[in-house]
């Protein structure tokens, strides 16, 4: 009878239906700080010009020469600008969450201060009455905007938009609805922060609406609703061979509390219906961006690595911090750099190695055989490349790339079998000390897998070297899981152990003439050294 297969330890988060707590409150926290990045990376080039306004909206700006309007969510000004060509005679309020979508603004080569007011704002917490008369705005234009609001704040900017408007004004509303493509893909990668509301791989924040909860949300707000209706159009890619189903929502709200008609249905759009977003562009929001993968160089004493691996806008979202490069790796990298008598002649294992690999590939300068593992699939992907990018023949040779999921008896056998069945004189992870659930797994695996020889000489006893921020894991928790499976600390760092162990101060003479990184000076770095008993 097969033995029942044990389950997979997540090292660091685990998936969810939706994303953590911690991470929903940081996305609430940082919001203009992901904007903010947005602009910085596409600036004016992600949305296209919206010249469908007056084709859609043109009766609500031409019934009088001269109108004022507010632009929530200017962005670039992607709908100033066609609204001030089309339409001299407004003039143009505009307002962003992103300071740096204010500057674009302000820097297009058609921005004229005296038919538009340009400012920074959060509509949830700002009052616009700072920078806008009372009751003196005819039209207020929110296009992709409410979307990147939290549903429970949406009234707090209908809210704050009403002070600013005239008796029957009119907002004009474009954004997404449900069942469109991007939602679908949002789901799929367990994006989800609530119900409807998703985050995207870069940081910003999409809703997804119905006409039913948006018509409900206008009306609790004080405005009637004029025309509601769902757009739908496919997009298509050829070279991709992608079609993309497209949905919003379009409507036209009047801040009138008397009776109205009933809501009239938009027309189905034609053919030549237009679409913001940008051909091109259009993948990164829908999540299938042509590459997710950055390059970052590195130098570490002699060495000079080019590391692939996930780009920064994308790691706060992916189930493996392996596919990241953290400060403990480096620190302990740049000490094998300067201690090659650590691994030279052994046999070195790294667990949870991640996309980097760069310990492991160090050690391969001097060692016998060195094995880097992880347990994720992604991430032994971009490691492969890594090691094969920036390692020579002669290196590569001599290290071996394995999966390796703690605790597994069948790859860890797997493993050893590299090393003879004799096991391994050195074994590393760095920042491999995060979930709670997996210390005990962890130190079974080191123990299964590290060398029984016991060498006269103390200092060449086989070790296994820790290093990491204390973050989920205290020391106390990490020393019991050590002790269970016959593990003794023996040297630790920046602190010392105070014993008479001849093992003392180890890790000290290590720093001796290292010239540290301003990037891995950090002082909450650790690490501890353990011998098996």
């Amino acid at each position: 009878m097969a033995s029942e297969q044990k389950p997979k330890i997540q090292i660091y988060s685990t998936a969810y239906n939706e994303v953590t707590p911690f991470w929903k409150e940081k996305y609430e926290r940082d919001a203009k700080k992901y904007w903010d990045i947005f602009y910085k990376r596409h600036q004016d080039r992600f949305f296209k010009d919206r010249h469908y306004l007056d084709k859609e909206w043109g009766h609500y700006f031409s019934e009088a020469e001269e109108k004022v309007v507010l632009e929530v969510g200017c962005g670039a000004g992607n709908t100033i600008f066609p609204l001030v060509a089309t339409y001299p005679g407004l003039f143009i309020h505009a307002c962003d969450f992103s300071p740096r979508a204010v500057d674009l603004v302000k820097a297009h080569k058609d921005f004229n201060e005296s038919k538009i007011n340009a400012f920074a704002c959060d509509l949830t917490s700002d009052d616009l009455a700072n920078h806008i008369p009372l009751a003196s705005v005819d039209i207020v234009t929110m296009i992709f905007v409410l979307s990147a609001v939290s549903p429970e704040k949406m009234h707090l900017a209908l809210q704050n938009i009403k002070k600013i408007m005239k008796p029957n004004g009119y907002v004009l509303f474009r954004d997404y609805a449900t069942g469109d493509l991007a939602q679908e893909r949002l789901t799929c990668k367990d994006q989800k922060i609530s119900e409807n509301f998703f985050v995207r791989g870069d940081g910003t924040r999409a809703f997804y609406f119905s006409e039913e909860f948006l018509k409900s949300l206008f009306q609790e707000n004080g405005f009637s609703t004029e025309e509601c209706g769902v757009c739908c159009k496919q997009v298509e890619n050829r070279s991709r061979e992608i079609v993309m189903n497209r949905r919003w929502v379009q409507a036209a709200f009047r801040l009138d509390n008397d009776n109205l008609e009933m809501p009239k249905k938009l027309k189905e759009p034609e053919d030549g219906c237009d679409v913001d977003i940008s051909e091109g562009f259009a993948f990164d929001m829908f999540g299938i961006s042509s590459s997710r993968d950055e390059i970052m160089e590195l130098k570490l004493q002699d060495w000079n690595f080019k590391i692939k691996l996930l780009s920064k806008e994308f790691q706060h979202t992916c189930k493996s911090t392996g596919l990241m490069l953290w400060e403990s790796a480096r620190l302990m990298a740049s000490v094998l750099a300067s201690n090659q008598t650590i691994v030279s002649g052994k046999k070195v294992l790294e667990l949870g190695s991640g996309c980097g690999g760069i310990c492991s590939m160090i050690a391969s300068k001097t060692a016998r055989l060195v094995v880097p593992t992880d347990g994720d699939h992604k991430a032994l992907e971009l490691l492969n490349e890594n090691v094969t990018s920036n390692l020579e023949k002669s290196l590569l040779s001599k290290l071996h790339v394995k999966k390796l999921n703690w605790g597994d008896e069948e790859q860890i056998a797997s493993v050893k079998k590299l090393s003879d069945n004799k096991g391994f004189d050195v074994i590393i992870g760095t920042d491999v000390t995060y979930v709670a659930e997996a210390i005990m797994p962890l130190f079974q695996t080191a123990k299964a897998l590290i060398s029984t020889n016991q060498d006269d000489e103390q200092v060449l006893k086989p070790a296994f070297i820790l290093c990491h921020i204390f973050r989920r894991v205290d020391e106390e928790s990490i020393l019991s899981a050590a002790s269970c499976y016959g593990f003794e600390l023996v040297d630790k760092w920046p602190n010392n152990i105070f014993t008479e162990s001849p093992s003392r101060g180890i890790i000290n003479s290590w720093f001796e003439g290292i010239i540290k990184d301003e990037d891995i000076e950090n002082p909450a770095l650790n690490i501890m050294y353990f011998h098996a008993k």
